[in-house]
This record gives structure tokens, sequence and C-alpha cells, in this order.
């Protein structure tokens, strides 16, 4: 009599980053997103942080911490809480670090005679997403999220799946 040994169910999370990869197996392909997603992110994040925002009476000195890009970020992790706890948390650091980096621009421009910062962000995308149809194109395949939109918040957390498994951290 022998055993049927069945194999470990797999995550929601690991399916997704398997397709994914589908179209990111070369080399140069991956290295330019490891530094075109996050100028992605950080850049969307930063065009949508300066749209206008309206007064919201009751959050009162805390009104600057509140704005469309909050809603973005919302949406964005609760997303990832439920892929990945792990990568959630990993996500939270990422968005502070890119916040704080938002924070600064704005400041640049607001008391130390910066450029706009919204022309900032919008070149870093316009530039990040020209690297990123490079990288497909030399890969030879098409974006992920032009088959499905949710492989644009994918993107992110597939790097962070990277550091996870090369430091033993479990997502």
């Amino acid at each position: 009599m022998s055993k049927t040994v069945k194999a470990p169910e797999r995550k929601p999370v690991d399916i997704l980053f398997d397709k994914y990869a589908e179209s990111h197996q070369n080399g140069t392909n991956k290295l330019i997103h490891w530094i075109c997603v996050p100028l992605i992110v950080f850049s969307l994040l930063g065009l949508v942080w300066l749209i206008p925002f309206p007064q919201i009476e009751f959050l009162g000195q805390y009104q600057t911490f509140f704005n469309w890009a909050s809603f973005v970020i919302a949406f964005a992790m609760y997303y990832y809480f439920t892929l990945s706890p792990t990568l959630f948390f990993l996500m939270v650091w990422v968005i502070s670090i890119m916040s704080y980096g938002i924070v600064q621009l704005e400041m640049w421009e607001k008391y130390h005679d910066g450029p706009a910062a919204w022309v900032i962000f919008l070149v870093i995308f316009v530039l990040a997403w020209v690297g990123q149809f490079i990288g497909h194109k030399i890969e030879g395949k098409k974006p992920s999220f032009l088959e499905d939109v949710k492989f644009l918040l994918i993107g992110p957390i597939w790097l962070l799946h990277f550091i996870c498994k090369k430091i033993g951290l479990k997502y």
C-alpha cells in the first residue's frame, strides 16, 4: 500500500507571484523593475497626494496627514493585508519612507523655492514607465497589468517577497 503525499496548498499570493513572474524572467527586465516599480509607486503617491483635498474641520492640525493618497494607500494596504500580513507590514515601512520623501519635496518647494513637486513626481512617473516598457520590450512579453489591472499592486510586493526569501522571512 503506497501513501499519496499531497502537495501543500498554495497561497493566493504565491499564485499571483508565479503569474507575475511569467513576464519577468529576463535579468535586465528584473533590474529595471527593481528601480522603476518603487519610483512609480513613489511618484504616483506624490501626484495623488498633491490633489487638493477639502478641509475637514474635526481633523484640526491633522488635516495635513489626510489627503487623496490616504485612500489609495488604505485600499492598497487592505489588499496587501488580505494577501500576506508580513508583506503588508513591510509595505507599511516602504509607504512611510515614501510619504516622508513626498513631504520633504513639498517642503522644499514651499519653504526653499524648490521646483514644483508635481513636476518632479510627473517626470519620475513618466521616466519610470518608459523604463518599465523598455524592460518589457527586452523581455519580449507585455506587462502583466495589461492582462489584469491588479498586477499594478502586485509589483511592489513581488519585489519585497524576494527580500523575504533572501533573509528567510516567511510571508
